[in-house]
């Protein structure tokens, strides 16, 4: 079979996987296809040194405990194989070519029969067995030649990631939960590295790349091609954790087919306390993690380290609602940047820090109150001065959703000329229209717009300064800021007794609870004798108003032995707003506030606020805050004041309506000719209907 070509190899393998229609269904076509492609990957990887490795196994059995490392050194890989089977010796005994399978696969070493039983492999050779269908795919897979020497490391990658998109794209309707777009991923790649090229272009810079939500790696291969196309030499060490076993194996498979070590793709959520890589920092990172989906299942470590650890954890800043868990992972992250370690002798080069980039819906940007978990987490990342940027993505970019999407860019390390800075690139219009779509999935961003895009964000200080582009603009960190300040009016209440406030006085919790039984005759009986002395003495005052709450409680409660919960209830029931009454005020003779006018303002932050000294700040808000008040309310609201013990500091990223463009609408004439125009297209076609 003569397939030493990359498409040659492709189609054959597809071909191998339409033999399977009728049997299986097209989403499960690459559930069979990807763990028979890596056996056979391992196979012919192992076989220059796999009769060494027999050898030695059985002369080290029974007298070594940890024979693996052993092992590991004679075959040359993290992986081996003590069978003496293979692929194609299992075509010689048809009959028993699903349990010599499995024979075959237990022969290898625990981290590729891992990989193996996480794709649910045992259940499809059982299934592909009882269709008649094992010896055809095996036979077909003996006959693939995968060798290293005729399929390098790089080539057996791009086999492996044009295969899973192809499959990825079969399965559309699940495709989105763990396969990003390519060309997204280039984009976040390339603006990743876009301020480190002189760091990334010397002699062999070794750099280390996680992903904490990896699905099938394609940010970690993607990342890996492009350091390479910038530095050959450069060597991107890729690192990452994926909680679904299938697409963790298809991860791992990729690494092992690369040869590259499997052991760095761990299995398990990254968000509890199953963390991969505790205490671990990175270079770079990159996630499109899960948004929209709420994490209530493992809500309980999640808590449990944000009470326990606070700021010394990964959830300080606070824990947004459980409904979308997207800002978790983005804490997550931070939490594993590097510190910053500058060397004077290479000024143009920061040492140390970290970059990373991570796709989020358009909820991050804005959901959550002021003082709220979304919020102080916004709040924690501007006021450290980590967020470099926002790039906003053309809708119906991925597979399972056709919302608007968007990607963070976060750095420890800014550039002098970003430091407080905040940059937003709109991309929404820099897209192609697919010719099919696939799923949700109708756009894509062509090469020459991503080389657009990533300028756009490189140059986007100097653009913003020259207003040369209206799809970029730059903003002071305080520009996202705002406190929010709550605004009192005087309390202004009589205390009426009429046909509606006695009834609404006899529906209160506490009258009502008069009339529940008691536990004996006598308690019953006294509360019920409480009730219609409380009914009698309001019948007997209808019409009556009081100006006070004390006045009220004299008038109606002499002589009633009642507790102060009813008395409160009741007294409330009565109270009724009244413009023209008094000012009601406390002990210290200052103004009650009326809840019930109560009202809440957003005043942006001061310029400068985040440089002004901490200490500093609170004054500085509460001056701005009474200019406010006095500019703003008063000349409307002259007895208002704000209550600054109830002030809140909030953060939101409002991108759209930066770049909202006003259109002014038509002129009337010419929508009332065009509706004229429709009206006698309608008259017209309805004649040739009576015709």
């Amino acid at each position: 079979m003569a397939t030493s070509g990359f498409a040659d190899k492709v189609s054959f393998i597809w071909a191998v996987a339409d033999q399977l229609r009728g049997d299986f269904k097209a989403h499960e076509y690459g559930q069979v296809v990807l763990p028979f492609l890596v056996l056979r990957r391992l196979e012919c990887a192992l076989e220059p040194t796999k009769p060494a490795v027999i050898a030695r196994a059985q002369a080290l059995a029974g007298k070594v405990d940890n024979i693996e490392p052993i092992l590991q050194s004679v075959a040359g890989y993290k992986f081996y194989n003590t069978s003496p089977l293979d692929l194609t010796t299992l075509l010689n005994d048809p009959g028993n070519i699903a349990p010599n399978l499995r024979t075959y696969i237990a022969g290898y070493s625990p981290g590729a029969i891992e990989v193996l039983e996480r794709y649910g492999f045992d259940e499809k050779i059982t299934r592909l067995d009882a269709a008649g269908l094992l010896y055809q795919i095996v036979a077909k897979f003996a006959d693939l030649d995968l060798s290293t020497t005729t399929v390098s490391n790089d080539a057996m990658g791009y086999i492996f990631e044009e295969l899973l998109r192809r499959f990825s794209e079969m399965s559309n309707e699940t495709a989105g939960e763990h396969f990003t777009p390519r060309e997204v991923i280039r984009l976040m790649v390339n603006i990743l590295f876009v301020e480190d090229d002189t760091a990334l272009t010397g002699i062999k810079p070794i750099r280390t790349l996680y992903d904490p939500a990896c699905g099938t790696g394609g940010m970690l291969t993607v990342a890996q091609e492009h350091l390479k196309d910038i530095n050959p030499n450069a060597v991107l060490e890729v690192y990452g954790q994926e909680l679904n076993p299938e697409t963790w194996a298809i991860c791992r498979s990729d690494l092992m087919i690369k040869g590259q070590d499997p052991n760095r793709i761990v299995y398990g959520n990254s968000l509890t306390d199953t963390d991969g890589y505790p205490g671990h920092h990175f270079d770079y990172m990159l996630a499109n993690p899960p948004f929209g989906v709420d994490w209530k299942k493992y809500a309980a470590p999640i808590q449990t380290e944000a009470a326990s650890r606070g700021f010394e954890g990964r959830y300080g800043p606070g824990l947004p609602r459980v409904s979308d868990g997207s800002l978790l992972f983005l804490l997550h992250m931070i939490s594993k940047m590097k510190p910053v370690d500058d060397d004077p002798s290479t000024p143009d080069i920061i040492e140390g820090g970290t970059r990373l980039a991570i796709v989020f819906s358009g909820s991050p940007l804005f959901s959550g109150a002021a003082g709220g978990g979304e919020s102080e987490i916004r709040r924690s990342v501007i006021e450290n001065d980590l967020l470099e940027g926002i790039v906003a993505l053309p809708d119906q970019m991925f597979y399972n959703t056709g919302i608007s999407t968007y990607f963070w860019i976060l750095t420890n390390r800014k550039t002098p000329d970003r430091v407080g800075k905040i940059a937003l690139v709109d991309a929404r219009d820099e897209f192609t229209k697919m010719r099919k779509s696939l799923g949700d999935k109708r756009k894509t961003i062509s090469p020459a717009q991503i080389e657009d895009i990533t300028r756009l964000y490189a140059d986007a200080i100097e653009l913003a300064e020259l207003g040369e582009d209206t799809r970029v603009k730059v903003f002071d960190r305080e520009a996202f800021g705002f406190q929010r300040v709550t605004v009192e009016q005087p309390l202004r209440r009589v205390w009426q007794v009429n046909d509606d406030t006695i009834a609404a006085a006899s529906e209160t919790k506490p009258m009502r609870t008069l009339l529940t039984p008691g536990k004996t005759p006598v308690d019953t009986a006294a509360r019920q004798a409480l009730h219609v002395a409380i009914t009698t003495r309001l019948a007997q005052s209808l019409g009556q108003h009081y100006p006070t709450d004390k006045a009220a409680k004299a008038a109606l409660f002499a002589g009633i032995d009642a507790a102060a919960p009813l008395i409160k209830a009741v007294l409330g029931a009565l109270s009724v707003p009244d413009p023209d009454a008094p000012i009601i005020t406390n002990r210290k003779g200052q103004p009650e506030p009326d809840p019930d006018l109560r009202d809440q303002e957003n005043i942006p932050l001061p310029a400068g606020y985040l440089n002004t000294p901490p200490d500093h700040r609170p004054l500085l808000l509460q001056d701005q805050a009474e200019q406010y008040l006095a500019d703003e309310i008063h000349p409307y609201l002259p007895e208002a004041w704000i209550d600054h013990t109830k002030t809140k500091i909030g953060y939101e990223i409002p991108f759209t309506r930066h770049f909202y463009t006003y259109t002014p609408p038509r002129p009337v004439a010419e929508i009332d000719a065009e509706l004229m125009q429709i009206e006698a297209e309608i008259q017209q076609l309805l004649n040739g209907l009576v015709r």
